[in-house]
């Protein structure tokens, strides 16, 4: 599945390279002509992923829920779903926990002596 954002580079690709119409292109692409002309309105947010950022390296073992809680202390209006979707974006994740160290090998069994404090 192709996302909407890959679909207008192909449409711009075809009508660079090959110099086919926009909705010959469309038609190739199998897209929606209004979806290639799409222009966000959205603001581009880089003030909160700021916050977000320091937040994270602040605190490396807070996860998005824990630092939702702390931006919403610190008077943030914004949603668990923006916050998320924000914190993706930035490419932040929990820092992974090195692993426990196993024994390496295999165990050698218990001799039994044959008489009682031999050891």
């Amino acid at each position: 599945m192709v996302g909407p954002a890959a679909k207008r580079e192909g449409v711009a690709h075809l009508r660079a390279v090959m110099g086919l119409s926009e909705r010959r292109a469309c038609t190739l692409v199998d897209a929606d002509r209004t979806m290639i002309r799409y222009q966000s309105r959205r603001a581009p947010d880089t003030e909160l992923r700021g916050q977000i950022r320091d937040l994270a390296n602040e605190r490396k073992r807070f996860g998005y829920r824990r630092l939702f809680i702390l931006l919403r202390q610190g008077g943030e209006p914004s949603g668990i779903n923006r916050i998320y979707r924000l914190y993706r974006e930035e490419g932040l994740t929990v820092r992974k926990r090195r692993a426990r160290r196993r024994a390496v090998g295999t165990r050698a069994p218990i001799l039994v002596e044959a008489k009682a404090n031999a050891r």
